[in-house]
């Protein structure tokens, strides 16, 4: 019991109320009667911030505990499978986009509280390489809805809504004005980073559903758009932004200033063989990283012909193009208008760069192109600048009086993307983009979707994210629903039901009313969802039970200055599987009940008890004795996951 003295010290800080104070005035504030509390354990599910951060919505925390074993598969699957299963319930490419994601997922991860993050896209890797090796498929929809949906554009944006929408039952044509498949998966990252055949090898199991591709048929010139509307009942905008953004500098219409987008294009489709001595990228993305690499790879000829590289790269050189005979580094230099700390690109790229003698400069900004009595650049005029966003402006201070040459034999702008809307202009919102609703639904235009860089230019996973949320919108436009709105948070998340399901469980019927019970079989006990509306922060865990354990890394293969020239080989290497299992296991389940035993442990009362086993699944692994809990709290104390939470059934 609880006791006071007449006479308090005044040093005595958690003291609630003076004395002689006896209302509360709220509710809320009536926690605390003597030697309990009005307040239960509730199990609350919590989306983490990976998932939280990851544009495409994956079950991270999901398939990381499938791979650390703790939630079990189904009888006669391997966890290797099960777990590729519902990784790629968001995103169909886990082995291109373990390679290449910047993995927004572990900076949020709250694992960076303790030591460091979670490699999880290491284990994405892992896991797409195994599903590859071991010849997975995705499994067909037993029935058809008879509807046809048509997607102009087979990039990441196009292919995930088809891949989504082949498995709800719904045919699927993908239109794509190039000869394969992939967009900016195949024509704007070099093959040394996404391998071709794990790309073909993840595109064909979502042409195996049954999509249908027409490649070289460019919608708005071979095929109208009322063509296309009439013959399908939805329509997704995937085209992408392949079109670079010119370089915003005086004189940058010089044939040897190109974009970053034709320069890769020309490079992947195997026109481009050699580049100038001197190369210059103005940038600071992932973008420009790939383009300063692969100059850096390719290297020049000596005594080339001035429009050898510009007649490449254009579109125009035959692909039988004679060899290089001597051949020898290009001189490469990015710049930025960021500092190196501060560039969007991927911290370990630049890195890599640097390794590889790529000159970064930050803080410049481009003035003018410098050229010859020939018309061709010779150089490009650069200052420096302050440059900060105010608001979606960025917005860039020069620096008057810093004002320098940096020679170039080819310059290449890596500043951005543009959409062509040719054929397509009434989607134009008039700021080269189309305008659509939180499911992605063109303005004004019903059963029109829109999905990726059509949108605003950012990551893969970003456009994976798009058509995943759009094929939801489009199934509802398909099936006369209204489709509603999205909510707060959009992942794919661990379904406590269908572990129910699997394990063969069936819930009673629930008969109202029901409050407080842990008795009654019509519902989980004190259970609550709210995965689509509450990110849970660190804050809400026991770090304490985490003690430190180093990050597994991937092996990446550094090249030097001289090594890097004529190399296309991948750098990265996959995790082996005890690797993958030690690292899923660095997960702390945020958000979610990982069977540590805490609260069993520690509950004075013993009213914390395990399910008993022939009952227990995932995420259902304790409940509460009503009969024998006091509310004191401790269960949630000592939860590291922040899965038990106190409250009064709010």
């Amino acid at each position: 019991m609880s006791t006071t003295t007449d006479k308090p010290s005044e040093k005595l800080t958690f003291r609630r109320y003076k004395d002689g104070e006896h209302t509360w005035k709220n509710f809320h504030q009536k926690i605390f009667d003597a030697d309990h509390s009005h307040k239960c354990p509730t199990y609350i599910q919590s989306t983490p911030p990976c998932q939280g951060s990851c544009p495409s919505g994956e079950d991270i925390r999901g398939y990381l505990n499938i791979v650390r074993g703790m939630e079990k598969p189904p009888a006669g699957m391997s966890w290797q499978e099960y777990a590729w299963r519902r990784l790629t319930q968001a995103n169909p490419f886990p082995s291109v986009m373990g390679r290449v994601c910047p993995a927004p997922c572990e900076s949020g991860c709250n694992r960076n509280e303790v030591e460091d993050h979670v490699g999880i896209n290491s284990v994405e890797h892992y896991l797409g390489e195994w599903a590859n090796a071991n010849g997975l498929k995705f499994v067909k929809p037993e029935h058809s809805t008879g509807k046809k949906v048509a997607v102009i554009g087979g990039g990441p944006a196009g292919l995930s809504v088809a891949y989504q929408l082949a498995l709800k039952g719904h045919a699927v044509t993908i239109f794509d004005e190039r000869e394969f498949l992939g967009g900016m998966m195949r024509y704007g990252i070099p093959g040394f980073r996404t391998p071709r055949e794990v790309l073909d090898t993840e595109i064909n199991r979502i042409l195996e559903l049954g999509v249908q591709a027409r490649l070289k048929c460019r919608i708005g010139t071979d095929v109208t758009l009322d063509q296309l509307r009439s013959e399908f009942d939805a329509v997704f905008l995937g085209m992408g932004a392949q079109a670079g953004r010119a370089l915003p500098a005086k004189d940058s219409e010089a044939p040897n200033v190109v974009t970053a987008t034709a320069f890769l294009r020309a490079f992947n489709d195997g026109r481009l063989r050699h580049v100038g001595k001197r190369v210059v990228v103005v940038g600071g993305g992932d973008t420009s990283i790939d383009v300063a690499t692969v100059a850096r790879r390719l290297g020049h000829i000596e005594q080339a012909h001035p429009t050898d590289f510009e007649g490449a790269i254009a579109g125009h050189m035959a692909q039988d193009v004679a060899e290089v005979s001597v051949k020898q580094g290009a001189e490469v230099v990015l710049t930025s208008v960021f500092s190196i700390a501060q560039m969007q690109a991927n911290p370990h790229e630049i890195e890599q760069a640097q390794a590889e003698d790529i000159t970064i400069r930050g803080g410049l900004v481009p003035v003018a192109v410098i050229k010859g009595p020939d018309g061709r650049a010779t150089a490009l005029r650069v200052a420096q600048c302050e440059a900060k966003f105010v608001g979606p402006k960025l917005e860039i201070k020069t620096i008057e009086g810093t004002e320098e040459d940096i020679p170039a034999d080819l310059i290449v702008s890596a500043i951005g993307q543009a959409v062509d809307f040719t054929g397509l202009e009434v989607f134009d919102n008039g700021r080269g983009a189309v305008t659509a609703d939180r499911s992605y639904q063109v303005q004004g235009q019903p059963g029109v979707f829109a999905g990726g860089d059509v949108l605003r230019p950012h990551l893969l996973t970003t456009a994976i994210g798009h058509g995943a949320i759009a094929a939801d919108g489009i199934d509802r436009f398909l099936g006369g629903e209204e489709i509603g709105k999205r909510p707060k948070i959009d992942v794919h998340v661990f379904d406590l039901m269908r572990k129910y399901v699997e394990k063969g469980t069936d819930l009673a019927e629930i008969k109202e009313p029901l409050r407080g019970t842990d008795r009654a079989t019509g519902a989980i006990h004190n259970y609550d969802n709210r995965s689509d509306r509450y990110v849970i922060p660190n804050k809400d865990l026991y770090l304490g039970h985490f003690g430190y354990v180093p990050r597994n890394r991937r092996n990446f293969i550094t090249l030097t200055k001289e090594s890097a020239l004529g190399n296309f080989e991948e750098r990265i290497e996959a995790l082996d599987e005890a690797v993958a299992v030690a690292e899923a296991k660095r997960c702390m389940s945020c958000g979610l009940c990982f069977e540590c035993d805490n609260c069993v442990v520690y509950c004075p009362q013993t009213a914390v008890k395990k399910v008993p086993k022939k009952e227990a699944t995932t995420g259902r692994y304790v409940y509460t004795d009503y009969s024998t809990c006091i509310g004191c709290h401790i269960c949630a104390d000592v939860c590291p996951t922040g899965y038990i939470q106190m409250g009064l059934g709010e």
